[in-house]
């Protein structure tokens, strides 16, 4: 079922039970006023019967009954019935004797002095009626003919009043919910026009106040992030294949001279020696693009694991000696910790130590004396590994791109490098809830420090 179909039911069962409600109340009210109303009047008809009964004993009761006739208030039907103490009938308009008058309903009419009930079609009301020293027992009955009529007529007034009103909230429900959901609408048609090649569009975002607008703001930032998203994916793309593009070609044109005419052992093996490199840099290169896709996923770390950092460093060091033996790597321990719970942090030991072995790789690559610092500084609940080194510097104009996927300082144009490590760091620190700042001098050096969490 459609919104605007479910709204409009909705706003016809709320105005509907509201009218029922209504109807009911009124009906109710108007059957208890007129029931009051008339056994009101019919006690007074009662008491004036008695009064001029016994106040005019000796008239013949056939004026009584004349001046009852005269009377505007009383019913037409109504029958006056006195009696004394001892149940004995004074006075009767009842001739043929159609209320029957009941011991128990006698007592009760002494002992609470005024009492309604209903007998067949009549509405009877019982009082007393006190005569110098004797009380009587008078007893008037009648049928609301008019009343009644008022109140069948009320309730076919309600029921078309109500037939029609459900019509109206019907008509007003379809107006209100089309105009209601009119935004949505709009913002329907114009999604269907947004494909892939057209996540530049935006919908429209209203009066930017209502809910319809929020969804509509909601909407328009996620296809800006779809829009960042493909973007930066297909500048991934060009720079992937830019960057394996270069070692095949390189493989390709080497072995392609090498088939041309026989060679010397001695050029052979010089020749796949310039090979064997080409494919080291490809696996690094296709490394880190795996790691860089995983460090992209959704959730890639896990976040409960308890690891010491001061391990990580330790082990990144030895194992970037042990394949390039002319780095330098010194690392100062602060002697302030002395805890090693100030040294524990949450997550991947793995991409931690990925993340601090591409620092130091660029840090010795980059600079001529192939060195670098490592120092640890504990702040609150937090451990900042900082690493200095003395290289080439990155230009100021280059220090907000760094961290990209495949840029390049533009001093480093004649050094090898695919410009995936530091975004590689910058990911892995980031999913570490971490922080990553860098500054860095051409020609002085650069720094950069990590700041983790620490857990207790």
């Amino acid at each position: 079922m459609q919104i605007r179909s479910r709204l409009t039911l909705q706003f016809l069962l709320l105005g509907g039970i509201i009218m029922i409600i209504a109807s009911i109340a009124i009906y109710g009210l108007s059957a208890s006023f007129r029931k009051e109303d008339f056994y009101n009047r019919l006690r007074n008809d009662a008491v004036n019967t008695a009064r001029l009964f016994f106040e005019a004993i000796n008239v013949d009761t056939n004026f009584i009954n004349m001046m009852e006739r005269g009377n505007p208030s009383v019913r037409q039907d109504e029958k006056v019935i006195i009696l004394n103490y001892s149940n004995n009938i004074l006075y009767s308009s009842d001739k043929k004797g159609e209320i029957k008058i009941l011991n128990p309903v006698l007592e009760r009419i002494r002992r609470l002095e005024k009492v309604f009930y209903r007998q067949g079609d009549y509405e009877i009301v019982g009082t007393l009626y006190s005569k110098e020293t004797s009380r009587y027992v008078v007893i008037a009955a009648a049928t609301d003919l008019d009343g009644l009529l008022n109140l069948a007529k009320l309730k076919y007034i309600l029921l078309v009043v109500n037939l029609v009103i459900l019509i109206l909230f019907y008509l007003a429900g379809r107006l209100y919910s089309g105009r209601a959901l009119k935004p949505m609408s709009d913002v329907v048609k114009k999604v269907e026009d947004i494909s892939i090649t057209s996540l530049n569009l935006r919908v429209s975002e209203g009066n930017g106040n209502d809910e319809i607008s929020r969804l509509a703001k909601t909407f328009n930032r996620m296809l800006q992030r779809l829009e960042t998203s493909f973007a930066m994916q297909k500048d991934f793309i060009a720079n992937a294949s830019h960057e394996l593009r270069t070692p095949l070609t390189s493989i390709n044109g080497q072995l392609e001279v090498l088939m041309m005419k026989d060679r010397s052992t001695h050029d052979y093996k010089s020749a796949l020696e310039s090979i064997l490199e080409d494919i080291r840099s490809l696996i690094d290169l296709s490394n880190r693009l795996l790691l860089l896709a995983r460090t992209s996923a959704e959730n890639p770390v896990n976040l409960n694991k308890r690891i010491r950092i001061d391990d990580v460093i330790w082990q990144a060091q030895e194992e970037m000696k042990r394949f390039n033996n002319n780095y330098r790597i010194n690392i100062f321990m602060n002697e302030k910790l002395t805890d090693s719970e100030q040294m524990i942090v949450a997550g991947d030991e793995y991409l931690l130590k990925v993340a601090v072995s591409n620092i130091i790789d660029n840090a010795c690559k980059y600079s001529d004396d192939h060195s670098v610092e490592i120092r640890f500084k504990h702040t609150d609940k937090w451990i900042d590994i900082i690493f200095k080194d003395r290289g080439i510097g990155i230009p100021k104009e280059d220090t907000q791109k760094i961290f990209e996927h495949f840029y390049r300082g533009s001093n480093t144009i004649s050094i090898p490098g695919s410009g995936i490590g530091l975004s590689l760091v910058s990911q892995i620190i980031r999913n570490h809830n971490g922080n990553l700042n860098l500054t860095s001098e051409v020609g002085k050096g650069t720094v950069i420090t990590i700041k983790l969490p620490l857990i207790s």
